[in-house]
């Protein structure tokens, strides 16, 4: 019986959402809640100074970190989203929503093989199919993509000059 509870309760962690640090409480913090508001109305900079305030008050929470790095990406900031993907995934490595981020922050940087280390990452951790999997494996098709249709048109333009 013991070891039926013991199988059951791994079962429930293992199957627990790894980019989840601890809804409860940040659901409740109002900086927060006003950084997720200003996120979904895409107002970055509001959200970046939101969850600045609330990464100050809860320096241990992966989400807020995540939350952070996605609003300073989206404000072009790419150091400052780096360093908050980074105290993210240092906190919790599963970190779903961090990885896909990450992922999608270092193709804004140019840098494929780094996007791809957080890609195979999240096939590790994503036992069945999970949306962050998908969004960058999507991302990076597209980044392919326009690499190959960059190069080939630097080739059309260096034949057309050559003789």
């Amino acid at each position: 019986m013991l070891a039926a509870v013991i199988v059951v309760g791994m079962a429930g962690a293992v199957l627990a959402d790894p980019s989840e640090t601890d809804p409860k409480s940040i659901a409740r913090d109002p900086d927060f809640l006003a950084g997720k508001w200003a996120i979904d109305a895409r107002e970055w900079s509001e959200a970046a100074r939101r969850l600045s305030r609330a990464v100050q008050r809860d320096p241990d929470n992966a989400d807020l970190h995540n939350y952070l790095g996605f609003a300073y990406r989206n404000l072009g900031r790419l150091e400052p989203a780096f360093e908050h993907y980074r105290r993210a995934l240092a906190l919790n490595p599963q970190h779903r929503g961090a990885h896909e981020y990450a992922g999608e922050a270092y193709l804004l940087a140019g840098n494929l093989a780094k996007a791809e280390e957080h890609l195979e990452a999240l096939r590790r951790i994503c036992l069945v199919p999970c949306e962050e999997l998908a969004d960058l494996e999507r991302e990076i098709t597209a980044y392919r993509t326009r690499a190959g249709a960059s190069a080939a048109e630097v080739r059309l333009t260096l034949g057309a000059v050559q003789p």
